[in-house]
């Protein structure tokens, strides 16, 4: 009888590995465009479908980052910020194991478009202003919005002074002198091109395509207690939700 022939890989597979070997191996350093899905098409003969879920895979992994409008690229495994969120203690929990550097103190501004979103009466509201770093990289830059009664309670606070640098979350800060706690996170996920400013804090040319991440934090009792603007470096920053199925 016969030894039965063992089943050939699938193409995906046999081309994923392929890539995560030239990565590995330094053909592709980390931030290092790859080809693109139609030049592999041309050079190894597949389908589109093939290459697309090979690509899927090692993004899946976190070996390769896909940038909308600009291609895919190399990313040393584990070097990117990747964060997993699911709670409001998550969002706090940021200060574990990343730094928050202040650009620009809290300080007392006229903002119309975040008054309005924080349902003030005035158009006056407190804005400090700061990138995130992952060790010594910098994959975010956030403002953040507080009525003026909440911004009252940590104006005293060194660690929302131009130039502090701390392990700290400015919901972390703030909590602990609310009257009610943080039970809400409304949050909008859309993308944009980084302005001067972002560009600047995170070391990336301007219009430069970014993560932005809208979040309104309510109290228990549905009072907005501040609002966060943050653009992060796709090739930085992973963003990952687990969603499990009501009942």
């Amino acid at each position: 009888m016969k030894a039965r022939s063992a089943r050939p890989e699938p193409a995906y597979q046999v081309l994923r590995e392929r890539l995560r070997e030239e990565i590995d191996a330094g053909s592709y350093p980390h931030g290092t465009r790859l080809p693109t899905e139609s030049e592999l098409v041309a050079r190894h003969g597949l389908s589109r479908q093939t290459v697309r879920r090979a690509f899927q895979d090692l993004v899946a992994e976190g070996i390769v980052v896909r940038i909308p409008g600009r291609g895919s690229y190399a990313s040393e495994n584990g070097r990117g910020y990747l964060r997993h969120l699911g709670s409001i203690e998550d969002l706090m929990s940021l200060s574990d194991d990343t730094t928050m550097e202040v650009l620009e103190g809290l300080r007392r501004r006229v903002d119309v478009t975040a008054a309005s979103r924080l349902r003030l009466e005035t158009d006056i509201v407190y804005t400090v202003a700061f990138r995130r770093l992952n060790g010594r990289v910098a994959f975010g830059h956030t403002m953040v919005h507080l009525p003026p009664a909440v911004a009252a309670t940590v104006l005293p606070s060194p660690h929302l002074a131009t130039g502090a640098v701390s392990t700290h979350t400015v919901i972390g800060l703030l909590e602990p002198h609310l009257r009610r706690p943080i039970t809400d996170a409304a949050q909008s996920i859309t993308v944009g091109g980084a302005d001067d400013m972002v560009a600047a804090a995170v070391g990336c040319p301007p219009s430069h395509p970014m993560l932005r991440v809208d979040r309104l934090y309510s109290d228990e009792d549905g009072h907005p207690v501040e609002l966060s603007v943050s653009h992060f470096l796709p090739e930085e920053y992973t963003y990952r939700v687990t969603l499990r199925r009501s009942g």
